[in-house]
């Protein structure tokens, strides 16, 4: 993991110096050497969150599952918001429950370090393509109900750096966008094609939007940090007028429930989309398997999904 500025120094060089080349070992695949030096670096500065959490990384990597435990349990221990993702990686350890282990801390720390660089890597590096993918499903969709692909208020939930906003703002006379990272918020701003933008939770925001207040949600990408979508589509039903969309994508895997994958990032079955649409009283309009974005020259399998509110 590449660490946030606010966790790259231990306030001690000598430590400091020792945690690079651990980082270094790392690289070369020298693992053990890497674990003692990152041992070494913590008895310099035993309370460096960054220091217990790279420790439990290199340990888990080399099968070292108890001294990886003990180490990511020192990381939580001085950061119990856990910026870094700790609990993460036990969840993929078997050490802790996968649906509890995102924090809101961890993303927001991972973005805003991301933001300036986030639409480059992911337009560029990446083929990412998710908004695209959205507005031609939501065309899609309309074409089948026989409506006009048009929008008077579009929710943008997780719009980061406000990509959709510009793919969108064609076929939606207002959008208002909601994202955790203030710096990506930021970016947003600039786009100049947002109503307004909030800083926030997704769910708390959906919360506080009035019933029946907008006729399309979008959520391109967000979901892949949400254990349990039931309570985001009973959101977005319940801030949808009759006949309005639900359009976003996930990461998708081969079997039914929930995956964490070693990319931190949660994959849905199937069978989660369709009974948590169903228990949420939308109406499943499509659910394509599509590739959102290549990551080591693979594909990123995904799903992208539209769904209706009837009533």
């Amino acid at each position: 993991m590449t660490l946030p500025p606010a966790f790259r120094s231990s306030g001690d060089l000598l430590a400091d110096r020792r945690y690079d080349y651990a980082m270094a070992a790392k690289s070369d695949g020298d693992l053990v050497a890497a674990a003692d030096l990152f041992q070494q670096a913590l008895e310099i500065a035993p309370r460096w969150v960054a220091g217990w959490f790279a420790l439990g990384e290199v340990e888990a990597a080399r099968g070292e599952t108890a001294a990886a435990e003990a180490a990511l349990g020192e990381a939580l221990a001085l950061d119990p918001a856990d910026a870094l993702g700790a609990r993460l990686l036990l969840a993929r350890l078997g050490r802790a429950d996968a649906q509890e282990a995102m924090s809101e801390a961890y993303i927001r720390t991972l973005y805003d370090d991301y933001a300036p660089r986030f639409e480059k890597a992911l337009r560029e590096g990446l083929s990412y393509r998710a908004p695209e993918i959205l507005r031609d499903a939501v065309l899609a969709a309309c074409g089948t109900l026989g409506r006009e692909p048009t929008f008077s208020r579009m929710l943008d939930l997780g719009c980061g750096t406000g990509l959709a906003g510009p793919v969108f703002a064609p076929l939606t006379a207002a959008i208002d966008g909601v994202d955790l990272s203030p710096r990506m918020v930021d970016l947003a701003r600039q786009k100049g094609v947002y109503r307004s933008l909030a800083v926030g939770d997704l769910m708390a925001f959906l919360a506080g939007e009035p019933e029946r207040s907008a006729d399309l949600v979008l959520a391109a990408d967000v979901l892949i940090y949400v254990a349990d979508l039931g309570p985001v589509f009973a959101g977005a039903a319940r801030v949808l007028r009759p006949g309005g969309l639900l359009a976003f994508t996930v990461e998708a895997h081969d079997g039914e429930g929930l995956m964490l994958h070693a990319s931190l990032r949660y994959a849905h079955g199937r069978d989660l989309i369709e009974a948590g649409l169903a228990a949420a009283g939308l109406a499943l309009l499509a659910l394509e398997s599509v590739v959102l974005r290549t990551e080591a020259a693979s594909p990123v399998a995904g799903w992208a999904v539209v769904a209706a509110k009837d009533r």
